[in-house]
Formats: C-alpha cells, structure tokens, sequence
C-alpha cells in the first residue's frame, strides 16, 4: 500500500457546484424511450401514464435534477405536434438516425413533462432547429408555459393540461455542425440569433437559452460561436465529447471483452475531458470574462461497440467497473469546473451507451454507473472546496487519483477513485477549518470488468458500506484497486 497526502482547505470555497452537474438525456433512440422508460398505460409493469414505475423510482433516488429531450440527432427530425393529443391518431415517423425504426409519437410533450414531475427534475429540451422552423419551435413554448389564452394554449387544455408546465432549460438545435445540420459556425450563430428572439418568456416562466456548442477540440466552432451570441440572451453553450477507447470510431472496442491496456487507454481518453474545459473556458473568457455564459456538457460518456447480436442502430452496451471509474472521473472534473460548467448530461438515461439503467421485460437493474451517481449526490447544490492530492502515474500515464471536494450544510464530501488495477492507496487528508467528528462512507469496489446481468446477478456490481479512520482533523482514506469511494464528515 502506497501513502499519499490529501490537502482540504474547508475555508477556501471556490465555486457553487449546480445540481445540474448531475444530469442525464434521454433520446429517442433504441430502447431508451419505448420499452425502457415507457412502457404504455396498458401494460402490466407497473407504471405511471406509461412510464415505468421502477425507473421513476430509481430516478428520484439519486436526486436527478435535470432531463435532457427527446435528443439528440433525433431531435433536428422531432415535430412535437406529432407528439400530442389522442394517441391512435398521432403521426407515425421513421426514426432515420437510429435504426430505421417506426415510432407512433405515444411519448411526447405531456407524456415527457408529466414524467419530470413524476421525478421531481427540470425538463431540458432540445429544439428542433435542423429540420424545423421559427414558428414551430415559439409555439412549442408557448403551447408548453402560456396560461392564458391563445391558440397553442386553448390546445394545450384541449389535450388534458389546464395549467402550463414551467420550462427552464431549452436547448436550440442539437450538433448543429454534424446531425444537426451539418453547418458552418457562423452560419448556425445566425440561426440562433433568429431562432431565440421567437422564444418567448410567459406567464413568469424564463427560459434559459442554450447555444449549440462544440464537438470535442472544435476550439475555432467556439470562438466563432461566443463571438457572435454573447449578446443575444445566451444563458450557455453545449460541449460533446465520448470516451472511445481506441479513438477509431469504427472500431470501437468491447464494452466487456477488453484488456488492461485497453482500460488505461479508456481512462486517458476520459481525462481528456479536463482539458477540453479548460482550453473551451479559456477561449469563452476572451468575449465573455465575467462567466454569464455558461458551458454544458450535455453530452458524455463511454461509446463501445454494441452488444453481439443486437441492433447496432440501437446502441445498447454493458456497463462495467470500467465505466464506474470513468463516470466517477468525470463528475470529478465537472465539479473542478463548477465555475463555468453548470450542466452536464450523461449519455444516456436507460438502455443506451453509457446506461444507468438496463430493462429487460419486466425486470430492471442498475448499473455500476448508476451507483457512482448515488454516491456523489451529496455534491449538488454543494461549495467546491480547495482540494489538492499527491498522485502518481499508472498504466500508461495515467494519474491514479482523481478526487473532489465539497461542502453543504455543515458536512463535508470527498469522492475519490483509485484509477490503478493493481495498486493500494492510503490518501491522508488533512482538512484545515474543520475537525470532522463522524464519518459516513461508501464505497465501490470489483474486478474491473465485472459488471451487473440479469438472471442472477443484479447486484454483482454494487456499493457496500466503508469505514474511515478519524484523527483530529485528518481523515484516512483507503482505496483498493480499481475502486471509488465516497465519504461524508460531520
């Protein structure tokens, strides 16, 4: 076992770390919406106006702030009238992104919104800018937050609402520079600028206007981008960047079947993530120094190829230890960054890529990557504190720790993931400002490509709970290998 020192300084608060950091997407795509969150009203899983009570609860569990809808590519093909009023007569549309498949609209604007309430989290919608127009997408929002009368609003009512849903988070246009329209920057900066001046504010409800950003290490799509859209009620930008362990998007790699090389890779690729931001907020900086724009990352995750021998235009994928690290590595990042990131949303919610839920009929389970997201929910809402660890590097090159640090309502929160297969760490944090008294810890640990299967092994990939050792105001903190551990002093 190898001793390495922690540094908290619970005196030194750095930035508000948004609960919005947490958040998840849901596309229409393979079996995220029908037969993973949605399952119809008459079907016999227990369920809510359709939707799976189970995955409702599992949902509320780990305080899931935000929800990002209906895409995605799918969302620059999404005319939401289709998607409303009685159901046998909606229209039925050719899903082209994603597998060529039929879909007959029976999940739209109610049945989505009525299931954020359901969950207790802010809708995140992505507006059709591709393939769409002005005018549908302003009579969207105010179909969605207009409470007196006008046509989209008496249509509302017509379809069972009364009172208006409140809409924060809206989204105009989705990679706009590949699926989304295959646009140059300026060009889509233009679009925005016309397409947000028709978003409008009723009834009290503000909305909070995304821009869409980058792909990956697109620096010049965001210095074009931020000079043109700073002016114009811009709330925040869009990143995109997937952990794609060979870096072939061809090839992609088995999400199960993968060496130990392989995996260090994997995780190398994921800190990337650090320094995307910070080169992104840097170049952000230049036209906006004061930081009233921010960025989300509303889409990451681990890309694999899919499943042998199902749709690979469904992108259904395991979910092992591997993935736990990396998801732990990333909200580590986010919260690093809580300056400027205010949103991030993982990709996605249930039974696609970077799942934290996979259905099978009637039964469910959680994923390794579900769990981390438990056990880092006391950040939301959180003050990143100032936090520094001695590290080494594993594999090929790769730091082993990666940590973060908060604290809210008088209780203080270290995450932290020991990101080598074969090596022990003892992380001795000295806190300064603050004698913890009680420590409450968790952690996840297994092989690292162990991960959770139906017929048995729901929970084979699961946290326990974990002691920690007290000193005054030191907190010893043992990390096996591969292994994520939260801990909460009071």
């Amino acid at each position: 076992m190898k001793k390495l020192k922690m540094t908290v300084n619970a005196l030194d608060r750095r930035s508000h770390i948004n609960r919005e950091l947490y958040g998840h997407f849901s596309e229409h795509l393979g079996r995220c919406i029908y037969n993973g969150i949605y399952v119809g009203e008459d079907s016999s899983i227990p369920n809510t106006n359709g939707v799976r009570n189970d995955v409702i609860e599992a949902f509320k569990e780990i305080r899931m702030p935000v929800l990002r809808w209906p895409g995605g590519c799918f969302a620059d093909e999404y005319h939401w009238k289709d998607g409303i009023g009685e159901k046998s007569s909606r229209k039925k549309m050719v899903n082209t992104n994603w597998g060529g498949v039929t879909e007959d609209n029976s999940f739209g604007t109610h049945e989505f919104f009525d299931m954020c309430e359901a969950i207790g989290c802010e809708p995140y919608l992505a507006g059709n800018l591709g393939s769409g127009t002005v005018q549908e997408l302003s009579e969207w929002i105010e179909y969605i937050t207009f409470d007196g009368q006008s046509p989209m609003a008496d249509l509302r009512r017509k379809n069972g609402r009364e009172k208006p849903w409140k809409l924060k988070y809206l989204g105009i246009g989705n990679e706009s520079w590949g699926c989304g329209g295959s646009m140059r920057p300026e060009f889509y900066a233009d679009l925005y600028r016309q397409y947000q001046t028709f978003c409008k504010n009723y009834s009290g409800n503000e909305l909070y206007k995304v821009a869409c950003g980058p792909s990956g290490d697109d620096y010049n799509w965001t210095d074009k981008l931020m000079s043109m859209v700073w002016d114009c009620h811009t709330k925040a930008i869009s990143l995109h960047y997937y952990t794609i362990p060979t870096g072939d998007w061809s090839k992609k790699g088995s999400s199960t079947d993968f060496s130990d090389e392989e995996y260090y890779s994997t995780i190398s690729k994921t800190l990337f993530m650090d320094e995307l931001i910070t080169r992104h907020c840097e170049v952000m900086s230049k036209h906006n120094p004061q930081k009233t724009i921010g960025l989300i990352v509303d889409e990451w995750g681990c890309w694999y190829d899919v499943e042998p021998g199902t749709n690979p235009g469904f992108l259904y994928q395991q979910n092992t230890m591997r993935d736990a690290i990396v998801a732990a590595c990333n909200l580590n990042i986010f919260n690093s960054h809580s300056d400027r990131v205010v949103m991030a949303n993982i990709a996605q919610a249930v039974n696609v890529l970077q799942a934290l839920i996979l259905t099978d009929g009637k039964n469910m389970l959680k994923t390794p990557t579900y769990h981390i997201f438990n056990m880092f929910k006391t950040h939301q809402d959180g003050e990143l504190l100032y936090s520094f660890c001695e590290n080494e590097t594993v594999g090929e090159a790769v730091p082993a720790i990666s940590q973060s640090v908060s604290v809210k309502d008088g209780k203080i929160t270290i995450t932290a993931a020991n990101c080598s297969l074969d090596q022990e760490y003892e992380l001795d944090c000295g806190i300064v400002g603050f004698e913890p008294k009680s420590a409450e810890a968790q952690i996840l640990s297994a092989d690292v490509r162990a991960y959770n299967d139906f017929g048995g092994d729901e929970e084979k990939v699961a946290p326990k709970p974990y002691s920690v050792k007290l000193d005054g105001n030191s907190a010893v903190i043992k990390l096996p290998p591969c292994s994520v551990v939260s801990v909460v002093l009071s």
